[in-house]
């Protein structure tokens, strides 16, 4: 097992990662504010795409936490990771800041993808692309 560990962003929203490689299958921690939790956890699946079954694509499954809004973060980690490296992908991701706004939930969401972009950047140099 590889594994990999990320930070993006400055306090109180920085998202850290732990990426680790399962053989042929990804596990991604993903936490941030100054709470890091287990909100949701999502699994995603590579398949061919319905629209084209030549294009690759992914289903996702998601466990979310009761009063939790982490699963669409979750995944469309787990969503994108499956589908561009053709594998299993479990992604848990908790976030939490005291009374959270609209902006510091949005900041979250973008970190999380600029994070999302560094996985794949780290990941291009050990796995073959899907």
């Amino acid at each position: 097992m590889r594994l990999h560990e990320l930070s993006v962003g400055k306090s109180p929203h920085t998202v850290r990662a732990v990426v680790v490689e399962c053989g042929p299958d990804l596990s991604v921690t993903i936490g941030g504010g100054p709470l890091p939790h287990v909100g949701a956890v999502a699994l995603g699946v590579p398949r061919p795409s319905l629209a084209d079954s030549a294009q690759l694509s992914a289903s996702a499954s998601v466990l979310c936490a009761t009063g939790h809004k982490e699963d669409m973060l979750a995944r469309h980690v787990a969503l994108k990771l499956a589908t561009r490296y053709d594998c299993r992908v479990q992604v848990s991701v908790g976030m939490h800041i005291d009374g959270a706004t609209r902006a510091d939930i949005t900041a979250f969401e973008n970190n999380t993808e600029e994070l999302l972009k560094e996985i794949c950047g780290i990941l291009d140099g050990t796995r073959s692309l899907g």
